[in-house]
């Protein structure tokens, strides 16, 4: 079953903001006692967070006038349909809650699951970019998969072993398996890169080069690769000279913050081994920058649907889901992350891993660290970078997540564990098995 993500956007209620964020605050509360919100029993959420905007303060101290706005992420498993569907049936009662301070929704109307529908229907924006870190993997596999860890590791726990590591691989499938018989009947695999389609780009890029050479000479592969790179170059140069040059910096530091917006950013993380990051930037006007970012994003999504299947983001073992969203007529930006470890962690795994990817991205947003041939500088002004990421993220209102004990390597190590546990192994695979639990 595919994964998928949802983003929609409302706006508020003008007298209602203070009544949201107080509703929203007892929905975290119960968040952190353990009580989670009536559509965890869809059994299809990986996460989701309601996030308030536009109340308030602007990272750019912004003067223009800006509507609060309520913002509903969901990373899900299905259709969007069935997941409509479903949170307008099931979760019915906090959702006539939350949007009863929204607009067009009144709340002393009765609601049924088609006028929900249709109301959130309304306000979906269209994601730009999707990331997930395992494809494929539904919140209800993933929860099996962990027990079945789980119950391999206690059994292995329960007694010393002086067996054959393929014997021991045995015992289990004998002893363990049996427990989750639901794991039986579907054949699993682990996400591959698709080389058929790298290989066919490729392919299709040498043989217009070998045709072009054969009937051309030599000299149509010079031409063949200035009509590749040279307009990427030029573009390069005019971004740089019309553009970088004359752009206005972030150039403040950490410790130039506001203390108040950082602890109120900070109480919300390192309570489990997942962390979430919500972001809101404005774009730099003109079409240079929208057909800009606009390429690095169709850019990502190649290398996301292609290459980065395996839980790595260039490089970045630390991320489950990651989107970003263009609103408000490609004016403004929204990035969501859920990712494993600390947020300054997670920021340096990105700098290290992908600054070019960020700074090509970010670099097209308003007051950004200064940035040369939209690769160079930005998100390598490590001491900047951080701090205009702590100027730029919004404060996640409620936030919610399926398996918040579970790293991304654990979900993927888990699938690779049932994988293997349904094959016959030699003496060596059963070795490299055992160490996987």
């Amino acid at each position: 079953m595919s994964q998928n993500s949802l983003t929609i956007i409302v706006p508020i209620l003008q007298d209602k903001v203070k009544d949201l964020l107080d509703y929203l605050k007892h929905v975290k509360t119960n968040l952190g006692k353990g009580i989670p919100p009536e559509f965890e029993k869809l059994g299809t959420i990986h996460y989701a967070r309601w996030v308030v905007i536009d109340n308030g303060r602007s990272y750019i101290n912004d003067p223009k006038k800006r509507n609060p706005k309520l913002i509903f992420v969901v990373d899900y498993d299905g259709k969007q349909e069935d997941l409509l569907n479903g949170i307008t049936t099931d979760s019915a009662d906090i959702l006539d809650k939350v949007y009863g301070f929204c607009e067009k929704y009144q709340s002393n109307e009765k609601h049924t699951p088609e006028s929900r529908k249709k109301y959130l229907e309304g306000n979906i924006v269209k994601d730009t970019a999707v990331y997930i870190g395992a494809p494929g993997r539904t919140v209800k596999q993933v929860k099996e998969e962990r027990d079945l860890r789980n119950a391999i590791r206690t059994y292995l726990d329960s007694q010393t072993w002086d067996l054959p590591a393929k014997a021991i691989h045995q015992k289990i499938k004998d002893e363990v398996l049996p427990q989750f018989e639901s794991l039986k009947g579907t054949k699993v695999t682990m996400p591959r890169i698709n080389i058929v389609g790298l290989v066919f780009i490729v392919a299709i890029l040498l043989a217009v080069a070998l045709l072009g050479i054969k009937l051309f000479g030599l000299v149509f592969l010079g031409v063949y690769l200035c009509v590749l790179l040279l307009p990427i170059a030029i573009w390069l140069l005019i971004l740089h000279y019309f553009y970088e040059r004359k752009d206005e910096n972030f150039t403040v530091k950490r410790s130039g913050l506001d203390d108040h917006f950082l602890t109120d950013l900070e109480t919300y993380e390192d309570f489990k081994n997942q962390n979430q990051f919500s972001q809101l930037v404005d774009m730099k006007e003109g079409k240079v920058r929208l057909i800009t970012i606009k390429a690095m994003f169709l850019l990502s999504k190649t290398l996301i649907s292609m290459i980065f299947v395996k839980g790595k983001l260039m490089g970045i073992p630390t991320i489950h889901f990651a989107k970003w969203v263009m609103f408000e007529d490609n004016t403004r930006v929204l990035f969501f992350s859920n990712f494993d470890g600390s947020w300054q962690q997670y920021l340096g795994d990105f700098i290290d891993n992908s600054g070019w990817g960020l700074t090509g991205i970010f670099s097209n947003t308003k007051v950004f660290p200064k940035t040369n041939f939209l690769v160079t500088g930005g998100a390598y002004d490590e001491e900047h970078f951080l701090a205009w990421s702590r100027n730029s993220e919004v404060s996640t209102n409620v936030w919610y997540a399926a398996y918040p004990e579970l790293s991304i390597k654990n979900v993927n190590n888990n699938t690779k564990i049932r994988v293997q546990l349904m094959k016959s192994l030699s003496e060596r695979q059963a070795a490299k098995f055992l160490k996987l639990i």
